[in-house]
């Protein structure tokens, strides 16, 4: 077992990583690819393989270290928030120029560089124009129109592509004893979302989710129903968020406490509400990120279905995302026209941009593409 292993159909990208740790090395790197290709997981591979005196044998204490996240000479980057700020990325820069303490390499990766701010970017670009002997840079990023052109040209480019359903099917019987129809459903459905996968494959209240939104075309009959249907998808998602958060949230309050002595002392010092505010506000953006990474899943679910009816209308024979309801999807076909669907798809797309982009509320936004989705077209 090789410290490659997780890496889901990334074989051209892996032979390319494999070959600089054996040599062919540069000071930064941009991994790029969609979400879910694992671009963080083949950052964190490429990083343990440079500091492993075998190249990555997976079973090593730098191996090990490196993949549970407790490796002294590498820091990982990564954001709950909306953005990475400029104070974040400057102590990182200057933990970036001091020499490794036990490892051939200071290796520094960037899970989100695409949500560096511009100040935040100019500080790394200064890092990366004078970069120490013994530091190596590993930004990763859903594309490379994503990250800054100064930043990019200072950089290798490694490309990770989506894995087919084949390769995502396999990793979840082998590595996570899935049984294999219940993995073949959770590849096909996920669209090569290794993320989206493993949920699917293990856990049944996102299943159900799931079904829940895929059932929704059929049901956008009247302009009321739109509306209830956007409330139920934004509801359904700030309960799964709220969910993924409130361990954290309490966690992180009461090491806020103990770091200043409010459980021992039984008071509060004058430091200590600057803090729990800052502390308060980062907890509210990352509680709205998460809403709107569920809505944005939700929202590819629907695209999934409008697309497997343009399949059917169109008689291209491709394989159907939501074969579970195929029935369904064929009532759909018959009572749209493809035209329809394609403006549907268009509306749906409109609205993950109003709210990832424009900050518009997941909910206006959503009542706004679901009245755009109403089923008018009845034959």
């Amino acid at each position: 077992m090789t410290v490659w292993d997780d890496l889901v159909g990334q074989e051209r990208a892996v032979e390319t990583l494999q070959r600089a740790v054996a040599g062919d090395l540069t000071h930064a790197w941009l991994l790029t690819g969609p979400p879910g290709s694992g671009r963080s997981n083949a950052a964190i591979a490429f990083a343990a393989a440079l500091q492993c005196a075998e190249g990555g044998c997976g079973t090593c204490h730098d191996c090990h270290t490196a993949k549970v996240g407790s490796h002294q000479d590498i820091s990982i980057t990564r954001t709950e928030l909306l953005s990475i700020g400029v104070k974040g990325m400057r102590e990182l820069v200057l933990r970036a120029a001091l020499r490794p303490s036990g490892s051939r390499w200071q290796i520094m990766i960037v899970e989100d560089a695409d949500r560096l701010t511009e100040h935040a970017g100019d500080a790394l670009l200064k890092a990366l124009e004078e970069p120490p002997p013994s530091t190596m840079w590993i930004l990763c990023a859903p594309s490379v129109e994503d990250v800054l052109p100064t930043i990019r040209s200072r950089t290798r480019h490694v490309v990770l592509s989506t894995p087919s359903t084949h390769d995502v099917t396999e990793f979840l019987v082998r590595a996570h004893n899935v049984p294999r129809e219940r993995a073949a459903y959770a590849a096909k459905a996920s669209q090569g979302h290794i993320g989206r996968a493993k949920a699917l494959a293990t856990d049944e209240a996102t299943r159900s989710r799931r079904n829940m939104v895929i059932k929704l075309p059929l049901l956008l009959t009247t302009p009321n129903a739109c509306l209830d249907a956007a409330a139920n998808v934004v509801n359904a998602a700030t309960e799964e968020a709220k969910a993924l958060t409130e361990v954290a949230d309490a966690r992180e309050k009461d090491s806020l406490d103990k770091m200043y002595g409010v459980v021992e002392r039984g008071r509060r010092p004058r430091e200590y509400s600057p803090a729990l505010r800052e502390l308060t506000d980062a907890q509210k953006t990352r509680a709205k990120r998460r809403i709107l990474d569920v809505v944005d899943r939700g929202l590819m679910d629907l695209v999934s279905v409008y697309r497997d009816a343009l399949t059917l209308q169109l008689g291209s024979g491709s394989a159907l995302v939501n074969d579970e309801i195929r029935t369904e999807v064929e009532m759909l076909a018959r009572r749209t026209t493809s035209e329809s669907n394609l403006r549907r798809i268009e509306a749906i797309f409109k609205a993950r941009e109003q709210m990832l982009e424009f900050n518009v509320p997941a909910l206006l936004a959503c009542e706004s593409m679901m009245v755009s989705l109403h089923l008018h077209d009845v034959a």
